[in-house]
């Protein structure tokens, strides 16, 4: 009988690895399960349905969960196009050395670093007052857009480049055109970096407080337009846990809703993803 050892370093290795994937996963079960076990009790179809009363206390989440929708779907209206845009035209037409490229580059980098307080003083300084949007859906959705485009652009860059030269070779050997060599060939398969990006933007997105705070505002009513003041899921807990006397309970139940919008919303993402990419390339 022989039995395979494995050296030092290797051993070393696995172990620290699968210490890393021990507590990543332990922190996520942990949370989850926090969340639940206060959360669970209060969830109900008039929590979903009805307005708050009595600060939150009591009632429901339903201007919230219609705020948090708008306010998310600004964000990506306006954050999709110009990243995908953006990550096209620094991958496939701006060259390395290019004077734009390594503009836009550096802006990314630094826009990545700047912290959500910093972009909520922005947005209330520029489209708030600035653009006279004052405290309104549409002013917190902009804002979270400038949050979200250096992810989404990174992420759909690296997809980019992930995808090999042979198929942009045998594009132009078929008199392809650049824009039909993007849509059918490269744009699908760049599209897990794509998704990624989505992703994390989106988790962003749907779970800042901070920026929201200066720029959408505290109002818990339901909104009538996209100029109307409206509070996130995000705020809203944080008001429930930080401000309100007796909050926890519907704070818990609200940030089980937005966890469970976040795992749908990603498991939805990703499933349209992988059709996207089945339906617009094959690969014999």
């Amino acid at each position: 009988m022989h039995f395979k050892f494995l050296p030092s370093s290797e051993l070393l290795s696995t172990v620290v690895i699968w210490a890393v994937v021990a507590v990543v996963t332990a922190s996520l079960l942990w949370l989850l399960s926090d969340i639940i076990w206060h959360g669970i009790g209060q969830i109900s179809w008039d929590f979903l349905t009805t307005e708050p009363r009595n600060a939150g206390r009591n009632g429901g989440i339903a201007p919230i969960l219609v705020s948090t929708g708008l306010i998310v779907g600004v964000c990506m209206a306006v954050s999709i196009p110009l990243g995908v845009g953006t990550a096209v035209l620094l991958t496939e037409f701006a060259s390395n050395d290019s004077i734009l490229g390594r503009l836009v580059r550096l802006s990314l980098d630094v826009l990545a670093g700047v912290p959500s307080i910093v972009f909520g003083l922005f947005g209330n300084a520029f489209f708030c007052k600035t653009f006279g949007m004052g405290f309104s859906i549409l002013s917190g959705g902009l804002t979270l857009a400038c949050m979200v485009l250096p992810i989404l652009i990174r992420s759909t860059q690296e997809g980019l480049r992930g995808v090999p030269d042979d198929y942009r070779r045998s594009a132009a050997a078929l008199g392809l055109s650049r824009t039909a060599t993007l849509w059918e060939l490269l744009l699908p398969a760049a599209m897990p970096g794509l998704v990624v990006g989505l992703l994390l933007g989106l988790g962003r997105a749907i779970a800042e407080t901070a920026a929201l705070i200066f720029t959408s505002g505290y109002v818990d009513r339901m909104p009538e337009s996209l100029w109307d003041s409206g509070r996130s899921l995000s705020v809203h807990i944080y008001d429930l846990a930080m401000n309100v006397s007796g909050g926890e309970s519907n704070a818990y139940a609200s940030a089980l809703v937005l966890v469970s919008f976040l795992l749908l919303i990603n498991a939805a993402i990703s499933w349209l993803a992988v059709r996207f990419r089945q339906s617009r390339i094959w690969v014999a």
